[in-house]
């Protein structure tokens, strides 16, 4: 009887009614007007050829535009009415100017920083123009004085992280995109109730569709109590909405606004092998210590003021000295940014695609899924023609199985073109990572498919001669010794029906 009750109440049966609920209403509706169906019909067929022709003449990504298109096509009733409220990013007045607003300050807190961008155009004129991209369009500055240190799996990443978080003196930032109640989480836990009742400043940032099956409702509340100040990203209510596309999928902790870590992995024992689901889980992260963090304590308090609709003074934050840190390997270049998918800017593949574009020797590169556009696939298929050695490592173990279908249906254009796939054979792969030339690295939270490219807040670090890319670059060759390459004659022994299944479902990719 309890585990009943508890079925019934859990919030994502509540969710799963309400909108069952909505569409037994509209069925309901249209059955009591039989005799007038034709006239609904010709109706829904107009409202379906006018957003088709609204999503023709937009600025979406081809292939974004083509799945939907192809599914109003197959759905002529309900497929217009379906994209206008799942499959558009359009922002209300009033979300516009509460955008435009934290937009405004944020560049005010991260002013231009062209001395180095000249500095480093000195040096290399190709890593100074990705970098200006980066400010230009992303408004993240490059820095100095800043050390990099690349965390090539979860438990290493785990171990840093509580011995930082138990330095901090002023405040504590954690915005995660799944958090979930085990060892990693409840260990981290303990010590943000510590700090929080010595007067550090706790706050914590999760995303509730990706804590929907972690963490129990309104589990925000349980952390106030405690002491711990908490926003929820964008709650899910049984309405549609295209909001609701929208996730932040950014993992980000900050300490005392000096000390900042990034990467794929999230605060969940799975990311530390505590449990294997899907065989060995394979992640990375990055430590930053030194003035690049202040980007990254923005990304932060952007997002908590647009939670929370207010204006802190993002300066009150800003460390007045930082700790004197160990450089290694000299300064480098580091330049954290964010990605949003409510402007039509998509900051994060343009970085990832400047270097393939501009790389001479090699790219590496891991990525726990690879659902990539026209643009991504030419970038990849050209620079292998051109004689720059091209690695990709995706999982050999699945966790979505038609996510891995997709994934595994793009092996064929890009091997015949020269690109060398290798897939992770103890497990999973999460991590996600670009390495090129000995010179550059990204390490961050996008992964190659549409949803992170195009539809999620994103964040990750770029980097110019900086140790972190060697320590990168090592980590990946030692990788590679657990991975089994995959070869035409792999591809050519597929069963056919599996061949079929992955060319219907790659049709809807974009939608994934």
């Amino acid at each position: 009887m309890k585990f009943v009750k508890k079925f019934v109440l859990h919030r994502i049966t509540l969710l799963v009614i309400a909108v069952l609920l909505q569409l037994g209403v509209l069925i309901s509706v249209i059955s009591k007007f039989n005799d007038y169906f034709i006239f609904f019909y010709g109706g829904s067929i107009l409202i379906s050829i006018a957003v088709v022709l609204g999503i023709i003449n937009n600025h979406t990504n081809p292939s974004y535009k083509i799945a939907w298109i192809i599914a109003i096509l197959l759905f002529p009733i309900f497929g217009g009415l379906f994209y206008i409220f799942w499959g558009r990013n359009k922002l209300s007045k009033r979300a516009k100017h509460k955008m435009k607003s934290i937009a405004d300050r944020t560049k005010k807190a991260l002013p231009p920083q062209e001395s180095i961008i000249r500095e480093l155009e000195e040096e290399n004129e190709i890593a100074a123009n990705q970098s200006r991209y980066i400010q230009n369009y992303g408004y993240y500055p490059p820095y100095h004085n800043t050390v990099s240190e690349y965390l090539p799996i979860g438990e290493i990443k785990f171990e840093k992280l509580k011995e930082e978080l138990r330095k901090a003196e002023h405040y504590i930032f954690v915005e995660y995109f799944i958090i979930e109640e085990g060892i990693m989480w409840d260990s981290i836990l303990d010590i943000l109730v510590e700090k929080a009742s010595k007067g550090v400043d706790v706050r914590v940032i999760y995303d509730d569709a990706g804590c929907l099956f972690t963490l129990p409702y309104r589990y925000n509340k349980k952390l106030e109590k405690m002491g711990i100040k908490c926003c929820v990203f964008n709650p899910l209510v049984p309405l549609l909405s295209p909001m609701l596309n929208n996730r932040d999928h950014r993992k980000i902790t900050i300490i005392d606004g000096h000390t900042g870590f990034t990467g794929g992995i999230n605060l969940a024992d799975e990311y530390i092998n505590k449990f294997q689901k899907h065989g060995h889980w394979k992640d990375s992260a990055i430590m930053l210590k030194g003035e690049a963090v202040w980007s990254m304590t923005v990304m932060f308090l952007s997002m908590w003021d647009y939670i929370r609709g207010i204006a802190e003074d993002f300066q009150q934050f800003k460390p007045i000295t930082l700790p004197q840190v160990k450089l290694r390997n000299g300064l480098g270049y580091i330049q954290p940014f964010s990605d949003s998918p409510l402007d039509e800017e998509t900051v994060g593949e343009i970085v990832y695609l400047n270097l393939i574009n501009k790389a001479r020797k090699y790219v590496y590169i891991t990525t726990p899924y690879l659902i990539i556009d026209n643009e991504m696939v030419t970038a990849l298929t050209s620079a292998a023609k051109g004689g720059v050695d091209i690695r990709i490592i995706t999982p050999h173990c699945a966790d979505k199985w038609y996510v891995h279908a997709v994934t595994r249906s793009y092996y064929r254009v890009l091997i015949e073109s020269g690109v060398k796939i290798y897939e992770y054979t103890p497990g999973f792969i999460h991590s996600k990572t670009y390495i090129s030339d000995d010179e550059y690295g990204v390490v961050g939270t996008i992964n190659m498919d549409y949803r992170s490219l195009y539809l999620h807040f994103e964040c990750g670090v770029w980097m110019y001669n900086c140790s972190g890319v060697m320590e990168m670059k090592k980590d990946f060759l030692d990788t590679l010794k657990l991975c089994r390459k995959i070869t035409l004659e792999d591809l050519q022994n597929v069963k056919w029906h599996k061949a079929v299944g992955s060319s219907i479902l790659r049709v809807f990719a974009p939608l994934m």
